[in-house]
């Protein structure tokens, strides 16, 4: 049986390796923080997101969320920053298992989720929309390095 529950620090190496993982299927194009770092920002004096962990006997996955709002909504959401459900696990439920656990423990009344998925994710893609995602209509951008600096 698959049991949901939130990540603790002792989840910090599993979690870090999960990241590893997803880097690693996009081919390896970005870092993955530390377990220091994650350590820090999840589990420190002012957590920046919370986690779920599915497991049985091992892990077999986890989400990473933490709050979003929406001005054109007037609605409070999660927006889900990474989402793994190992190979072995594929095809059981986790995911849909982990976005559910997910809103339970969320505790802002959450009305919606966002998340981003690559274009070149077609089987995420599929699962997204198969659950009733929809596209936004918008690209995410991100400002950081000198342009950041700049600011």
């Amino acid at each position: 049986m698959i049991r949901y529950r939130a990540a603790t620090p002792a989840d910090v190496p599993t979690m870090r390796a999960m990241l590893q993982a997803l880097s690693d299927h996009d081919g390896g194009s970005y870092a993955v923080g530390s377990e220091a770092s994650l350590l820090l920002h999840g589990f420190g004096p002012h957590p920046l997101f919370w986690a779920v962990m599915a497991e049985t006997e091992a892990a077999l996955g986890m989400v990473i969320y933490y709050p979003d709002y929406s001005t054109h909504r007037g609605e409070p959401g999660v927006f889900v920053q990474d989402i793994y459900v190992s190979d072995a696990a594929r095809g059981m439920g986790v995911g849909r298992g982990l976005l559910g656990e997910m809103m339970r423990q969320q505790g802002w009344g959450a009305q919606y989720i966002t998340l981003g998925v690559s274009n070149d994710n077609g089987l995420a893609t599929g699962f997204y929309a198969r659950m009733g995602f929809r596209k936004r209509g918008y690209e995410a951008m991100i400002l950081d390095g000198k342009g950041l600096a700049a600011l």
